[in-house]
């Protein structure tokens, strides 16, 4: 619960600044770029969350990130805001929430779709066509593979399931045929 809260307040701010710089995809960009960074690099993410490291040293190595990186200054005033509040390790569910926002504010939804076998490029195209007219938002779906799913397809977009799998649709009957 303070983990939300933290996030959410850390969150709206950076997405408030982005928002008047005009810069929120950017922004956003930048964001999951040093997520990606912490999760990829192993000693980069030790560096900066290690108790052991003083905070001149993870300073130091967290202005080579940013440099490195060419970030967007408001992106490294931001991190080094986390840094000096030990606040760094919050970065995933931060880039997270961003996203909400920016998807949110642009009119846009994400969703997963869950099949047994690998979906090609246009059946998800297709498939987001369509739940963008079902919730009335553009989709942006992401492809999941599950084998034990058999057959079918599960879709989640935002808090709605759309169900039909295999599963479900034998479920269905088979709750049908005891019923009479």
């Amino acid at each position: 619960m303070i983990r939300t809260r933290i996030t959410k307040r850390y969150t709206r701010a950076l997405f408030e600044l982005a928002a008047d710089a005009g810069k929120i995809a950017a922004i956003g960009q930048d964001l999951a770029v040093v997520e990606g960074l912490l999760a990829s690099d192993d000693a980069l993410r030790d560096a900066l969350l290690s108790p052991v490291l003083t905070r001149d040293a993870k300073s130091q190595v967290l202005d080579a990130v940013i440099d490195a990186g060419g970030f967007d200054p408001l992106v490294g005033n931001f991190l080094r805001i986390l840094l000096d509040a030990r606040k760094l390790p919050f970065v995933p569910d931060i880039a997270a929430a961003y996203r909400e926002l920016a998807d949110e504010a642009s009119g846009r939804i994400r969703g997963v779709a869950v099949a047994p076998m690998a979906l090609e490029d246009e059946d998800v195209r297709a498939l987001a066509e369509a739940l963008s007219k079902a919730v009335k938002k553009e989709v942006l779906l992401e492809a999941q593979l599950d084998p034990t799913l058999r057959g079918g397809l599960v879709a989640r977009v935002g808090n709605l399931v759309f169900d039909g799998s295999l599963r479900t649709q034998l479920q269905r009957m088979r709750e049908t045929l005891i019923k009479g």
